[in-house]
């Protein structure tokens, strides 16, 4: 039995073979009706493209790189979710690599993909040196997501808005009666932009300045900076961690100097990792839309491969606060 073609699916859903095409290249000109037959039929058809015969007649290998700033950041998993959601559709392929890794050994991190004809780079998270995209954005093109560098111009930029995000925190421990609150904080842009937003609210609320002490954004971190919080004689009522591992950190740290969370010590997280929804922890914290960012990171490419180039451009995807068992009124109050 032959395996079905373009042409099947396009009589199976009543479309030309054109729009067929269109589709499955992930186009933003297909009304959502018409593409929603497309793949229904490639369903149930059970078709697949011949990758080796588009790379040849598209001269595309139709590969997207993705540089991970760190594997080991569980925020970044809902992000490639949502990344390779829209890429599949389109017929496109994720290849992944460590950006850590390729520095300790001396490498581009880039380079791989070039060497191996990607047709675009996603670069997940903060990279140490972002104008050193301003080579690769020449090639091909470049969308950076979950991060707020500066970027070389014609490069996208996609992630959750942290000011927004740091301000729900905020408004959440002030409206439980909180006024002792301390932040736990990261490094780069993302880390200062959350950190710049949750102590203006604060302000702006009358509550006075944020007792703030730096992280590298790890749970060992987090511990070592919640220990030095919790050990003060104005000790805190609640904690704001950069991110949800660094949160686990301060719980661990809570647990240790016999404080009950949420009695003794309110403690938020950021991000909404697959970690702060174990029922064992269950934290309060931004969730900071890693699916949508993936998403718009993904049509940010697809529009680029179609011509739309241009500037780069900035896109927020807003968080929401999920409110669960870490954040409670304080004692007494």
């Amino acid at each position: 039995m032959r395996p079905p073609t373009i042409r099947d699916v396009a009589d199976r859903a009543g479309v030309s073979k054109s729009l067929v095409s269109l589709v499955l290249r992930g186009s933003g000109q297909v009304r959502a009706e018409k593409r929603e037959a497309v793949l229904r039929a490639v369903r149930e058809l059970g078709y697949r493209p011949n990758a080796a015969a588009r790379s040849l007649s598209e001269q595309r290998t139709r590969t997207i790189g993705v540089l991970l700033h760190d594997l080991r950041n569980p925020w970044y998993v809902d992000l490639l979710d949502g990344l390779n959601s829209l890429l599949h559709t389109a017929g496109l392929h994720m290849l992944l690599a460590d950006a850590r890794l390729n520095r300790r050994v001396g490498q581009d991190p880039a380079g791989p993909f070039l060497e191996l004809g990607a047709d675009g780079l996603v670069v997940v998270g903060t990279l140490p040196d972002p104008a050193a995209l301003g080579a690769v954005a020449e090639r091909i093109p470049v969308v950076v997501a979950g991060a707020r560098e500066p970027v070389p111009a014609g490069v996208d930029v996609v992630a959750g808005d942290d000011e927004q995000g740091a301000r729900l925190v905020a408004e959440h421990l002030l409206g439980l009666g909180h006024r002792r609150i301390a932040h736990i904080a990261g490094y780069g842009a993302v880390g200062e932009l959350r950190r710049r937003s949750f102590e203006a609210a604060l302000r702006a609320h009358g509550a006075g300045e944020a007792v703030v002490e730096l992280s590298d954004m790890t749970e060992e971190g987090g511990h070592r900076a919640a220990v030095r919080l919790l050990s003060r004689p104005d000790r805190p009522t609640a904690v704001f961690a950069v991110n949800d591992i660094a949160c686990v950190g301060a719980l661990s740290a809570a647990e240790e100097m016999g404080l009950r969370v949420p009695r003794d010590l309110s403690v938020v997280g950021y991000d909404n990792t697959s970690t702060s929804r174990l029922r064992h922890l269950w934290l309060t914290t931004v969730d900071n839309a890693g699916h949508e960012v993936g998403r718009r990171a993904a049509r940010c490419l697809l529009d680029r491969f179609e011509g739309h180039g241009g500037a780069g451009r900035v896109q927020l995807a807003a968080p929401v606060l999920e409110i669960r068992g870490t954040t409670a009124p304080p004692l007494g109050d």
